[in-house]
């Protein structure tokens, strides 16, 4: 990409936010724009970003065998009064924002147990068909009172859902326990430390639910940590009534002996059983040609949250002073900036191609009328985790890879740069 083409804004660094620096980078770049309270419009660089995500997702979904679908957005009261969901969701909890005109009355989605139930009831009408998981990426709304954190509590988000279909209660809970492995591996490729957490199935349902709550000082849940068997709990469970059941789950007797973090929650598993089945009454047939209800569970991630805690867990600082961020290199949208002087132009152009034309995503700041120090200064604001100079020093044989994060410098000459940079 041509830096020039991006129309970043110039930022005053003693204006950025102190709690969510990252984020309020991009928003005052233009990277991300605030149409109000919680809602947003994103750039370039977070839109990449977040497709970089998205495929790691997919790819860790489809290992495993899930099946990509998409539901509407828009959905019917009709059907979450089948579920009786609709008064929990616009009277008692009042989470769905609600369109009404002279076509009906209908929601926009906070969730899809509704449509994915129906959807799966449709093609999965026997035993034979059994097991099933389906999943969407795609946007949600959520009435949010308190928006907070800009993406860590937006009114819009991004979210992965997936809805598995099962015959038995041990076979939904052999796909509970792949869908948990297949989160641990998706949260290790993006590089965050996870914590798989007991919590409160909330208005979801179902018996079983878990967390994957990542450890970050700008969490607004606590989280207790068993460290040796990488399991924890949501502290809020503990004012539960029940709050033993859940401290048994976790075969823990004395909660002293946790570790409490600040955590974000990014992702919430629940084993649904047949709550949807059957208030909604939609069956396969078993061997015997009967009825029987299936047992679901329900599967969320949340994107935008990932993305918010990667740019806000990667903050750089300088005297106390925030530099900018430095995205991981795995999955950043660009991996290599390219800055140079005039005397450096056609030099830059041909290394510029060249990465192009080897698959490596790159940024070439062909702005005019800007010193090397403030092209510098802008690596650090778009995240990009490598820079390459080509100032006053370079020779035109010998290259200089810089680490945004780490300042380490790597010298390397054209035909060895794609190996380093892997």
């Amino acid at each position: 990409m041509k830096l020039s083409r991006l129309n970043i804004k110039k930022i005053n660094f003693n204006d950025i936010d102190k709690k969510y620096s990252g984020q309020d980078i991009l928003l005052k770049l233009g990277e991300l724009y605030q149409f109000e309270s919680g809602i947003y419009g994103y750039g370039n660089l977070w839109t990449k970003l977040e497709r970089n995500v998205e495929n790691i997702i997919i790819e860790e979904l489809d290992k495993v065998g899930c099946i990509q679908v998409e539901f509407p957005k828009l959905q019917p009261k009709k059907i979450w009064e089948q579920s009786n969901r609709w008064d929990t969701y616009t009277k008692d909890g009042d989470i769905m924002f609600i369109l009404n005109n002279n076509l009906g009355e209908y929601g926009l989605a906070p969730t899809a147990e509704e449509c994915a139930t129906i959807f799966g009831a449709n093609r999965l009408g026997s035993y034979k068909n059994l097991p099933a998981i389906y999943y969407q990426i795609g946007e949600k709304f959520r009435k949010e009172i308190r928006t907070r954190g800009y993406l860590f509590r937006p009114r819009t988000f991004v979210m992965m859902d997936a809805y598995s279909f099962d015959r038995t209660e041990e076979d939904m809970q052999k796909t509970y326990e792949l869908m948990h492995q297949a989160y641990l591996n998706i949260f290790n490729r993006l590089g965050i430390k996870i914590i798989p957490t007991v919590s409160d199935n909330g208005v979801i349902g179902g018996k079983v639910a878990e967390e994957f709550q990542a450890i970050t000082d700008l969490g607004e849940d606590k989280t207790l940590y068993d460290e040796v068997n990488n399991i924890g709990i949501n502290k809020e469970v503990l004012e539960f009534d029940n709050r033993n059941e859940y401290l048994k789950q976790l075969g823990v007797s004395n909660i002293n002996s946790l570790k409490e973090y600040n955590t974000v929650e990014l992702g919430n598993n629940f084993q649904l059983e047949t709550k949807y089945s059957e208030s909604m009454k939609l069956y396969y047939k078993d061997e015997n040609s009967q009825d029987k209800p299936y047992y679901m569970g329900c599967y969320g991630i949340g994107l935008g949250r990932i993305i918010a805690c990667l740019i806000e867990n990667n903050v750089i600082k300088k005297d106390e002073q925030i530099k900018g961020f430095a995205l991981p290199y795995d999955i950043a949208p660009y991996k290599v900036q390219i800055i140079y002087n005039e005397n450096n132009k056609e030099e830059a152009e041909k290394l510029y191609n060249y990465l192009l034309e080897n698959n490596i995503p790159s940024i070439i700041d062909d702005r005019d009328n800007l010193t090397i120090g403030n092209r510098i200064n802008d690596v650090y604001v778009l995240g990009t985790p490598k820079m390459i100079i080509l100032g006053n020093k370079f020779d035109g044989i010998n290259y200089e890879i810089e680490d945004t994060k780490t300042n380490e410098k790597i010298i390397t000459k054209l035909e060895n740069i794609l190996e380093e940079l892997k």
